[in-house]
């Protein structure tokens, strides 16, 4: 009995240990949305709307340039992505629509944020351009 108590009490000040060693946890997106595409082209025009939308929901934690270092980024318990990095850059369309959509822990959700965004559906852009434009302006900050 004092053996299971001891394993018992070692197991337990182990996964502690490791919680506090380990990043958060992870995003987790359906599949449906790892799978969707971008319907929009990433034009001119696309890009100018993203950049608005950006401007005005996203720049104050992800800074101007999109490398996390915005003035209430600083504040928060998770440090906000940097849209520059490969890492992000590499994830698929659908991942970041569900990442602005739905937010996780520090990261708002902006399903209902965003303006004009009234038939945004659950696994899918919606017929409205903007979480497109605002996804194909992210991509405009990847690293040189």
């Amino acid at each position: 009995m004092k053996k299971l108590l001891l394993l018992f009490v070692v197991a337990t000040f182990v996964a502690t240990s490791f919680s506090f060693i380990l990043p958060g946890e992870p995003w987790n997106i359906p599949d449906s949305y790892l799978k969707l595409k971008n319907p929009v082209k990433a034009d001119a025009a696309s890009i100018k709307a993203g950049r608005e939308l950006y401007t005005n929901h996203c720049q104050s934690c992800h800074g101007l340039i999109g490398k996390g270092d915005g003035t209430k980024g600083a504040h928060l318990d998770t440090a906000p992505a940097d849209f520059t990095s490969v890492t992000f850059q590499s994830q698929p369309d659908g991942a970041l629509f569900y990442k602005i959509y739905f937010g996780h822990k520090d990261m708002p959700a902006f399903k209902k944020r965003i303006p004009d965004n009234e038939d945004v559906i659950d696994g899918s852009f919606g017929q409205t351009r903007g979480p497109a434009d605002l996804v194909n302006y992210l991509r405009t900050l990847a690293k040189q």
